[in-house]
């Protein structure tokens, strides 16, 4: 993919803040034509700059009561094991987010779950009872924010 320019950048600025915008609402705020913007766009999708576009469900209205991260520490780790371990994982509803992690921890996943005892049914039924697995450590999520600001990598800052 060529360099992006200022236009692709306010396209990813806004679309970072509000993905759910029309063409013709995003072309109208960056003032070019929305032909020019829909290709702009479908050039940033192809070339994999942008990867996907998510919906941000508010998990309570649809029963989803506690958020809660699990820290995973595997033993024996390797590529395999934690390959699985993230195949498996993606499979389950509950799980919201996964990360590959360095450091003390091999994952940190984002739950969602309807009340405590589905908390723990599903930590001991989808973690601990793996082999592989020798810590975890569940920690309550009370707030859950997601930044609106698309980070700068420019030189110029």
């Amino acid at each position: 993919m060529k360099k992006l320019d200022a236009i692709d950048l306010k396209i990813l600025t806004i679309l970072f803040n509000d993905a759910d915008i029309t063409n013709k609402e995003l072309a109208a705020k960056i003032n070019i034509a929305p032909s020019t913007c829909l290709e702009r766009v479908k050039r940033l999708r192809q070339s994999g700059v942008i990867k996907k576009a998510y919906v941000d469900i508010n998990f309570k209205t649809i029963g989803g009561n506690i958020e809660a991260i699990a820290a995973i520490k595997l033993q024996p780790y390797s590529e395999e094991i934690v390959n699985q371990l993230r195949d498996d994982l993606l499979l389950l509803p509950e799980i919201v987010s996964l990360y590959h992690m360095g450091g003390m921890y091999d994952y940190y996943i984002h739950m969602s779950v309807k009340d405590s005892e589905h908390l723990r049914k599903f930590v001991f039924d989808a973690i601990t009872s793996r082999d592989e697995v020798q810590t975890v450590e569940t920690s309550l999520i009370f707030e859950h924010s997601r930044s609106g600001v698309l980070p700068n990598f420019s030189e110029e800052n």
